[in-house]
């Protein structure tokens, strides 16, 4: 896989072309300055790139931690500093 490189400038007026590229299986590397800033991929790269418990998947795994009133355990820790 060839990583294709361009500056940031380049990149914002050739955005459409690079969205392509990414979508064809070829990265792009945006540079400032000569540096990496940042990377156009296609979703599948990103997804291989970051496994592992999505987001949505921590979804009420708080269950229970502000006991049976959430309103009165703020309202107590708020309290606290009186």
């Amino acid at each position: 896989m060839t990583l294709h490189t361009v500056g940031l400038e380049q990149g914002r007026n050739t955005l459409p072309e690079l969205a392509s590229r990414a979508h064809a299986g070829e990265p792009s590397l945006l540079t400032r300055h000569g540096k990496p800033y940042a990377a156009i991929v296609s979703p599948d790269v990103l997804l291989k790139a970051r496994p592992g418990p999505r987001f949505l998947s921590l979804r009420g795994s708080g269950k229970g931690l502000w006991g049976k009133s959430p309103a009165q355990t703020i309202a107590d820790a708020r309290n606290e500093w009186e």
